[in-house]
């Protein structure tokens, strides 16, 4: 990055999930990027984090997986990510998987050069943002990755903080996982249907009629719950949704 800690140009990292079923926050998290003046780079030749293949115990498969990200962001420019869970796995996973291999030192750099959507925003840019939304009550979901390996905690509630006509609820278990895990759902279904049980019924007591995440995995398995059970609320991306205030929708 420039001297001044502020880039000219990003990379986006587009994640499984935001391409299979999500694509309208990976658009509204390059868009929010570009309404900060920065050129918004997607390497086509992208793929999977390897963070599936990892969590498996398939290391060669998913050291495969991540060598392939290595070749695909090339440049120096920080590599933004709409989900703590892949930020996680390439700040955290990537120098792990390639210790004792020729590509160590660029996996080293690689993660060095990787920020979860919301950090980036926060921490690097200062964004500001102008609501133009009508009033709201939302409240917080966090991914386990994101808080326990990205790092990333105040980061998106500070950016629903700044929205006027937003009220955040706290959820006392927010901390708790949803139950998705990714194959741990598939792995341990009856496991994993209590917890996202557990985490509906934390989201409803709180009143608030949207949940809002930086992670699909866990909107996919907390909304898909919900409504099943037939629940009021909704979710949406932090990415979607801060769009959506910031132009009036």
């Amino acid at each position: 990055m420039p001297a001044s800690g502020r880039p000219h140009t990003v990379y986006f990292f587009g994640t499984c999930l935001i391409d299979m079923f999500y694509p309208e926050a990976g658009l509204a998290g390059m868009e929010l990027l570009k309404r900060e003046g920065l050129k918004v780079v997607f390497p086509q030749k992208q793929t999977c984090c390897g963070q599936p293949a990892r969590n498996n115990g398939h290391q060669d498969e998913a050291r495969a997986v991540a060598r392939l990200q290595l070749d695909a962001f090339p440049g120096d420019w920080p590599i933004v990510v709409p989900s703590g869970s892949c930020a996680g796995m390439m700040k955290v996973h990537y120098p792990e998987l390639f210790e004792n291999d020729p590509d160590h030192a660029r996996a080293v750099a690689f993660s060095e050069r990787v920020f979860e959507l919301t950090e980036f925003l926060v921490d690097v840019l200062g964004v500001r943002l102008v609501d133009r939304g009508r009033p709201v009550t939302v409240t917080w979901h966090p991914s386990c990755h994101s808080q326990r390996e990205a790092g990333v905690v105040e980061q998106p509630k500070a950016l629903l903080r700044q929205l006027a006509n937003v009220t955040l609820v706290e959820n006392p278990r927010e901390k708790e996982c949803c139950g998705f895990g990714g194959t741990f759902s598939v792995k341990q279904p009856e496991i994993s249907a209590a917890m996202v049980a557990d985490k509906v019924a934390s989201i409803e007591a709180t009143g608030a009629s949207q949940v809002v995440s930086g992670d699909c995995g866990c909107l996919m398995n907390i909304t898909g719950a919900a409504a099943k059970s037939r629940k009021a609320f909704t979710g949406t991306h932090i990415a979607e949704f801060l769009l959506e205030r910031c132009h009036g929708r």
